[in-house]
């Protein structure tokens, strides 16, 4: 079944261009000039995802976000805005908003986001290996039933492993997901959480592959 993508963009040329690219990728593609009838569409159809501009006519991006959430905050947004001040990144993320795209963009860098976006929106959320459980909804990590507290970047690690579970990943992988690209600390910073984990949870459940990474073991 192809996806299917809201476009809510005003500026007719960068509308079509969109409509046009994402339709050659498989998706099925609406597309509304306006925030009215962008949130009628909203309304009316069964979406997997909108890319919204801010400054459109009628009802300006922001508030057809807050009221898109409140209808069904399932669906991701992207936000493409001209408007690139942190305030109202802040403000577009804060209302609901899955990813902020400042124009102009490449197309390469849209269909990037999107990959991320229907990524993250259709993995499992629930997780488990033996007595340990994992909730990405709630933020809980349980251990034989009890909750266990992990720092906000140990749980992220969990997080990155279960996805990949059975993969071998390397440290520069870990450190590009888990800490981010721009991130100026050592390699060794993994092992210290990985250390950080086994010390917490099962201290067999994530093998060291010697020269290659880590390895989350297949569940028991």
């Amino acid at each position: 079944m192809e996806q299917r993508i809201l476009i809510i963009e005003d500026e007719e040329s960068l509308s079509n261009l969109l409509k046009t690219e994402l339709s050659f990728e498989g998706y099925e593609i609406n597309t509304a000039a306006d925030g009215i009838s962008g949130l009628k569409i909203f309304e009316q159809e069964q979406l997997d995802l909108v890319i919204l501009d801010w400054m459109i006519p009628k009802l300006d991006g922001l508030e057809v976000l807050r009221r898109m959430k409140k209808i069904n905050k399932e669906v991701p947004v992207i936000f493409v805005t001209a408007r690139d001040y942190v305030g109202d990144k802040v403000a577009g993320l804060d209302a609901g908003a899955d990813d902020y795209l400042t124009k102009p963009f490449s197309i390469e860098e849209l269909m990037a986001r999107l990959r991320v976006i229907y990524r993250k929106h259709t993995q499992p959320t629930q997780y488990a290996y033996g007595e340990i459980s994992l909730s990405q909804s709630e933020h809980i990590v349980k251990y034989g039933g009890k909750p266990i507290n992990l720092s906000q970047r140990e749980f992220a690690l969990l997080l990155f492993l279960f996805e990949h579970q059975g993969e071998i990943i390397s440290r520069d992988d870990i450190l590009d997901e888990v800490w981010g690209m721009n991130f100026g600390g050592q390699l060794n910073t993994v092992d210290t959480y990985i250390r950080y984990l086994r010390k917490k949870l099962d201290k067999n459940m994530i093998e060291t592959i010697r020269g290659l990474g880590y390895r989350l073991k297949k569940n028991k």
